[in-house]
């Protein structure tokens, strides 16, 4: 596999590689970022470790969506919610629930993220990034 570096102009979005909603966002965020403007690491990958690390997550805490953007990061409900507005168009009108307390919004993410294996179950291995999309996606750093 060919190492992709951290583009530090990019947002990096960590996701938990064998679940399959969040493979969907990932799929969802990727169709609808034209300006490709993210870049995506599971949170299982030496990459996704790495920026753990960094910002002194938990690493072995796959229930989290992540959100790094410069020197700062954004978990769960603020996260996606940041990510839609990084999408821009009708995406951002959404942007609007960060107004909601982010106790609710983050409960209501928990409650998802509790059961997403059990809803929407989960691969044996992390997604596989087409050869067009490689390049958005670290491997390793």
């Amino acid at each position: 596999m060919s190492h992709t570096t951290v583009n530090p102009t990019k947002p990096i979005l960590l996701f938990d590689g064998v679940c399959n909603l969040c493979n969907k966002v990932v799929q969802f965020t990727i169709r609808r970022d034209a300006q490709a403007k993210f870049q995506f690491a599971s949170l299982q990958s030496e990459a996704g470790q790495n920026l753990l690390k960094r910002f002194h997550l938990p690493q072995a805490d796959f229930d989290s969506f992540v959100l790094i953007e410069g020197d700062r990061h954004y978990l769960r409900s603020t996260a996606g919610l940041r990510v839609l507005l990084g999408l821009g168009g009708f995406w951002k009108i959404f942007y609007i629930l960060i107004f909601v307390p982010e106790t609710i919004r983050d409960f209501v993410y928990s409650r998802i993220a509790n059961s997403r294996y059990r809803l929407f179950g989960k691969t044996d291995a992390c997604m596989l990034p087409t050869p067009e999309l490689k390049s958005r996606f670290l491997d390793d750093m």
